[in-house]
């Protein structure tokens, strides 16, 4: 099972990914340049890219192995709270602020929708009996925050940010900074989550047990 959904995953944000680039391609005013810096300014395009590398790598190597191939179950746990807040982030906040049709419809909700629900499923099949700790939770916070820094940097200095709760054009310093700290209280809310989850599922098993 692990083979086929890590495989079903890999394809899935690879197709995603890269159909929405040509479609911003052909869609962009910009120069080539910035239309590729302004594609991987998008949370959603960089963690469903980052999706399709770890599960591509993970397919393969279930693939290779004769036995179950052995990863780090916190790495996974991240990413599952990276495409998860891609995803409530977009259905809570972003649908109704526009209406794609055709294939940017369709490559909408594989990034948004169903890449999400397929990591979040691969992730409970496998949390059963693993392992975490809510100290891990803060090495999880890098990677958003990194990129909080960087779209708020490169925003001030080309006017572009990927998100209307991000944009300083629109909105003063002080919303922008409350934003940021709800964005951060979300990740950390949802990384508990999981891993609550996690222990939980565990006293279940060891009250059957016992």
């Amino acid at each position: 099972m692990n083979r086929i959904i890590s495989l079903v995953v890999s394809i899935s944000t690879i197709f995603a990914v890269v159909i929405q680039y040509k479609l911003m391609l052909s869609n962009s005013v910009q120069p080539v340049f910035e239309t590729n810096i302004r594609f991987f300014s998008y949370f959603t395009i960089l963690t469903n890219s980052l999706v399709a590398a770890y599960f591509t790598n993970l397919a393969y190597s279930f693939f290779k192995a004769k036995e179950e191939h052995h990863y780090r179950f916190s790495t996974l746990t991240a990413i599952t709270v990276y495409i998860t807040i891609v995803g409530l982030v977009y259905q809570i906040i972003l649908r109704q602020t526009w209406h794609p049709e055709g294939m940017q419809k369709i490559v909408d909700e594989m990034l948004h929708s169903i890449n999400p629900l397929l990591v979040i499923l691969f992730w409970f099949l496998n949390s059963k009996g693993k392992s975490l700790k809510y100290n891990q939770l803060w090495k999880w916070l890098i990677y958003p925050l990194v990129y909080l820094g960087f779209v708020l940097i490169r925003g001030h200095f080309s006017n572009f940010y990927p998100y209307p709760f991000l944009n300083l054009t629109t909105l003063n310093p002080k919303s922008i900074a409350i934003n940021c700290l709800l964005m951060t209280f979300l990740f950390i809310l949802i990384s508990l989550i999981y891993i609550w989850t996690t222990k939980q599922r565990n006293k279940v098993i060891l009250n059957k047990t016992n």
